[in-house]
């Protein structure tokens, strides 16, 4: 007996052969009647005829036929791109997913070119559990959403920027300088803090914290990693940022 995945395919060539035949004899028919109609006229010459006939069938067939088809060709290259941008980025955040991020700080790392010097930064939501409990997971979630968006807003034009856990934000800065991860860190801080985030009307206060590592040769993606969660037990700086450094 077919299983459901086998019948699909048949049904599918049953609905494509029947639209073929029907398609045709709609073509067949079309082009008949137009000729018939031509020998009435006695204005037109036989070449005439087979001429109007040559012209206004593939219009009248092919216009509508080609039309459809291109069509079906944007649909397609849209969907391609909806597939591509929801297997990239995280759909809620916008940011890139753990994945995909993950393996372009790798192989940034691993360029024979380009800068060997750099910097990553770990964001860590504060509060976000009460926010959850307090207002509920869509307001949670509405919390990530204005964060991500204060990050990426906060970043150099060649910086990465990657949800890396469920409540954990990526930053990665290529060739930047301990001053210029500090200058980030700051930047970052200062945008969430000045977020309006009013749940249910009540304004509540968004806060972060950045840790991160500073590093003089690239590093694979789980070294900057774990460098930049041992640089959260340090003291924060007078920015609230904690920042450890890699010097081999």
């Amino acid at each position: 007996m077919p299983t459901k995945t086998q019948s699909a395919p048949v049904r599918t060539w049953k609905q494509v052969i029947w639209l073929a035949v029907l398609g045709t004899a709609v073509c067949v028919g079309l082009s008949l009647a137009l000729n018939y109609l031509m020998l009435f006229s006695d204005s037109l010459t036989p070449f005439g005829r087979g001429a109007v006939t040559a012209i206004i069938v593939p219009i009248i067939i092919g216009l509508p036929l080609f039309a459809l088809l291109g069509w079906q060709q944007i649909e397609i290259r849209r969907y391609r791109q909806e597939l591509t941008r929801s297997g990239t980025f995280d759909q809620l955040t916008g940011c890139l997913n753990g994945k995909v991020f993950t393996s372009m700080v790798d192989r940034r790392a691993a360029r024979p070119v380009g800068p060997r010097s750099g910097a990553f930064l770990v964001v860590h939501p504060e509060h976000l559990a009460s926010i959850n409990l307090r207002f509920g997971l869509e307001w949670g979630d509405e919390a990530l959403r204005l964060i991500a968006s204060a990050i990426r807003s906060s970043v150099r034009k060649d910086d990465l920027i990657g949800r890396i856990g469920t409540s954990m934000f990526g930053v990665f800065l290529p060739g930047a300088s301990e001053e210029d991860a500090k200058e980030v860190g700051q930047r970052i801080r200062g945008t969430v803090g000045d977020i309006y985030f009013a749940p249910k009307g009540d304004k509540d206060v968004l806060a972060i914290s950045v840790g991160g590592v500073v590093f003089e040769h690239e590093l694979d993606f789980e070294d900057m990693f774990r460098f930049a969660e041992e640089g959260m037990a340090e003291v924060p700086d007078e920015a609230g940022l904690r920042l450890s450094h890699v010097t081999n």
